[in-house]
């Protein structure tokens, strides 16, 4: 069995069946709204699996203070992480797993990671989402 068969079984066991899938690149795309799950991508990319969700647009000029408080809310997160994209203007949540090692606690374990960070900082992240780019 593949890996992608492996972590696509993974998923559907813990009820997450794929809104879309991209077989060639080994990649998925799930949804669970009671979770808070939109568009998380499941991606295979051997020796690792990537898990990866956008949360919100920082925009060109992001508020530092916006930057501190998520590498604060970090602190407090199991697995994962609040990260910024290479142009700096989009916040994602990211954590990487071992494909050769993976079980089903651990996968499980990121995705309630990713569950529980959007539950606990949900009133913070949507206040920055409508902050206007480059506000003070």
């Amino acid at each position: 069995m593949s890996h992608f068969d492996k972590v696509k079984g993974y998923l559907g066991e813990l009820g997450l069946a794929p809104a879309s899938e991209q077989g060639d690149d080994e990649l998925v795309v799930v949804h669970d709204e009671q979770r808070g799950l939109s568009h998380l991508i499941v991606d295979c990319d051997d020796p690792i699996l990537i898990l990866e969700q956008f949360i919100f647009a920082l925009g060109p000029e992001p508020d530092p203070r916006v930057l501190l408080r998520l590498l604060q809310m970090n602190r407090s997160l199991v697995h994962g992480a609040f990260v910024v994209d290479e142009e700096g203007e989009r916040v994602l949540f990211r954590d990487t797993l071992q494909l050769e090692s993976l079980d089903l606690n651990e996968l499980e374990a990121s995705i309630s990671s990713l569950s529980l960070a959007l539950a606990e900082y949900a009133g913070e992240l949507l206040s920055f989402a409508k902050q206007p780019a480059g506000s003070e």
